[in-house]
């Protein structure tokens, strides 16, 4: 039996992957086994990821919690999955989606099967990544008609902002903590705010304002 393998992956230094983490411990991955990158899912230039690469084994098996966090970019999922399936003659788990295991001998029915939804699933994590920076344009472009002035920002919204924000949004977290795990301050936290809210269609929502915690209405 070869030696098994767990990949952690979040989009960004301030995200937590301890849920990731955990997975891993319950798949009996050992944590001198994991590998960990705080890096975007849209290529596999990845400095954890490339050494993942160079110790897999034929008969080793690699553990993912799920297929956007091997990566987000649906050609070079499909690339890399084939490389470690049948190049390194290694296996995969993807925890989330048990059709997905190849470690147990499927007939041609089985692997037709798991081929299809890799794709499925490739191709998702793909639009989903689109999706969110089709948005973040679109909540530019909208404040950029109501006349909101960026001056030098241009800093790109994290992709996992979305999730941020809905912990926000659920009064989980304070804006200061939510600008802290996005790597960012309050304010532009806030400014982001503002742009998803607009981009969303949405004149009115909750938000804060920096330096004080109580919660108020603002457009």
């Amino acid at each position: 039996m070869g030696q098994i393998y767990g990949y952690v992956r979040v989009s960004s230094r301030d995200q937590n992957e301890a849920r990731q983490m955990a997975a891993m411990r319950e798949a009996g991955v050992s944590d001198a086994d994991i590998y960990l990158d705080k890096r975007s899912g849209a290529d596999f230039e990845r400095q954890g990821y490339r050494r993942l690469l160079r110790k897999i084994r034929a008969g080793d098996t690699l553990v993912v919690k799920s297929i956007d966090r091997l990566g987000r970019n649906y050609d070079e999922i499909l690339e890399q999955w084939r490389f470690i399936t049948r190049e390194k003659c290694a296996f995969i788990l993807v925890l989330d989606m048990p059709l997905l295991d190849i470690r147990q001998s499927r007939d041609l029915t089985g692997t037709l099967i798991a081929d299809i939804v890799l794709q499925l699933l490739s191709y998702v994590a793909q639009t989903e990544r689109e999706f969110i920076r089709q948005r973040q344009a679109e909540g530019i472009a909208a404040a950029k008609a109501r006349g909101v002035h960026f001056g030098r920002l241009a800093m790109p919204v994290p992709e996992n902002f979305p999730e941020v924000f809905m912990e926000w949004s659920k009064k989980e977290l304070s804006s200061r903590t939510a600008g802290k795990k996005l790597g960012v301050s309050q304010t532009t936290f806030l400014k982001w705010v503002k742009l998803w809210g607009q981009a969303n269609g949405i004149e009115t929502i909750c938000c804060e304002t920096p330096d004080k915690k109580v919660q108020e209405n603002c457009k």
